[in-house]
């Protein structure tokens, strides 16, 4: 189960933390992501994480301005969000992976989060 925080409203400009913390003991071996779905548009990738935290990936539209890490100890992972821009606005969903990385694709995703919003003023 996994269960995402840290949205709210923000200004052009600031930042966000975003959380997704999992129960269960094999979080460590999920490879995690995390999406976002802006209203009316389809549900996109934005970053992944490997199950080890050795290797990301970041969206080319969020690169220099959002990093992701994980902290397995605590079974937590995190979307550090900088800079952001109105065109940041989304519900973001974290989703856990047992067989792929950095896919951007919904449906290799065995687990998802209930989503938390994040809403960027301008």
């Amino acid at each position: 189960q996994l269960q995402a925080s840290g949205g709210g409203l923000v200004q052009a400009g600031g930042s966000l933390r975003l959380s997704c913390a999992a129960s269960g003991r094999t979080f460590r071996t999920y490879n995690m992501a995390w999406f976002r779905q802006a209203p009316g548009k389809e549900r996109e990738f934005v970053a992944a994480i490997n199950w080890s935290g050795g290797s990301t990936s970041i969206t080319d539209s969020a690169k220099g301005r959002f990093t992701i890490s994980r902290d397995n100890a605590k079974n937590t992972v995190n979307l550090q969000m900088n800079s952001l821009k109105p065109e940041d606005t989304a519900v973001y969903y974290c989703a856990a992976s047992s067989t792929v990385y950095r896919s951007s694709r919904s449906g290799n995703y065995e687990h998802w989060g209930q989503g938390t919003l994040v809403t960027v003023s301008s």
